[in-house]
């Protein structure tokens, strides 16, 4: 019994080690945010980039994506998450995203997990969701859609004692890391780009399956500006260290080419 995989234990003060006991789920930690970002610079060096890079498409949600896990590597104690009262320091930077085969009522959600490393160009990260936002947008069935098909067949009863399972192999390190590894909940942060279909941003709960503290909503843009809605498990870090940390990212979507990204 060793602890999540994905992370290692970390010492916090005594007052955040309180907050775990507490407030026991994420959404009774929530804390909202917004940002409304000035795109004034961000949009014409994206039409540059791209007419330097033919055949790439780059657009405000890669550079969030791409700014967004520069952030939590750069500071690390917002990529934390909390399982059983604990607190934990997350091995990596992993951020989940939902895309639409079609923008139809009746079109399946499909959701993406990627890891980021440290320092990635951006060019890396256009390439790459590109690439598997394309393959979520194909209408086969996924190893995912296979794997919940066959989850949805139990009767409910049988299946919501083996989640519960799940989540206890999980806090004690005996989870298969197959399972884990693959699941979009557990992940840094998760996005969704509510703009792309034309919505204002919205505040969106935390999920209580996973560890995923920090939930990112992106609504469309008006006027060269776009706003960003959070939602954010306080028992992580606190509110300061938080806000200070999306400054910084408010910083680098709104004036990219200063950063040489």
């Amino acid at each position: 019994m060793f602890g999540p995989h994905d992370g290692r234990r970390v010492t916090v003060p005594p007052y955040r080690r309180m907050m775990a006991f507490l407030m026991r789920g994420r959404n009774e930690s929530a804390v909202y945010f917004e940002h409304t970002l000035d795109l004034s610079r961000t949009l014409p060096w994206l039409a540059e980039w791209n007419r330097a890079h033919p055949g790439a498409h780059a657009t405000v949600f890669h550079l969030v994506l791409h700014s967004l896990a520069a952030v939590l590597h750069e500071r690390e104690r917002l990529n934390r998450f909390t399982v059983g009262r604990k607190t934990y320091q997350r091995t990596g930077v992993f951020l989940s995203f939902a895309a639409k085969p079609q923008k139809s009522d009746d079109a399946p959600l499909r959701t993406i997990k990627r890891g980021f490393a440290p320092g990635e160009a951006f060019a890396e990260v256009v390439a790459g969701t590109g690439g598997e936002v394309t393959s979520a947008r194909t209408t086969a069935r996924t190893a995912m859609d296979k794997e919940l098909g066959i989850l949805l067949a139990l009767p409910g009863f049988l299946l919501a004692f083996l989640l519960g399972v799940m989540k206890r192999l999980y806090a004690w390190g005996l989870a298969p890391r197959s399972l884990v590894d693959t699941d979009p909940l557990y992940a840094s942060a998760f996005l969704a780009n509510l703009g792309s279909i034309g919505l204002p941003a919205a505040y969106h709960h935390l999920y209580e399956h996973g560890n995923c503290p920090l939930f990112v909503t992106l609504g469309r843009i008006e006027d060269a500006r776009i706003t960003l809605k959070y939602t954010y498990d306080e028992r992580v870090e606190d509110g300061l260290y938080c806000a200070t940390s999306l400054e910084l990212l408010k910083a680098r979507i709104e004036d990219p080419g200063s950063l040489g990204v």
